[in-house]
């Protein structure tokens, strides 16, 4: 009896850490969302200055 009990037992903290597992993935998943949006607007404005420098030399290339 005292063998079911323990198994009984395992199984509780298993489930346990299943559900604290999955709630941390998920937590993962959306910093690493946030973190990606983060850079994909780094990168679309990197590409605007980019653009914007690249349209100052060719202004000052056609002047000469």
């Amino acid at each position: 009896m005292s063998n079911l009990k323990e198994i009984l037992e395992k199984n509780k903290e298993l489930r346990s850490r299943k559900t604290n597992l999955l709630t941390e993935i998920e937590e993962l998943k959306k910093r690493a969302e946030a973190r990606a949006i983060t850079l994909q607007n780094e990168v679309s404005a990197l590409r605007e200055e980019a653009k914007s420098l690249k349209n100052i030399m060719d202004q000052e290339n056609s002047k000469q």
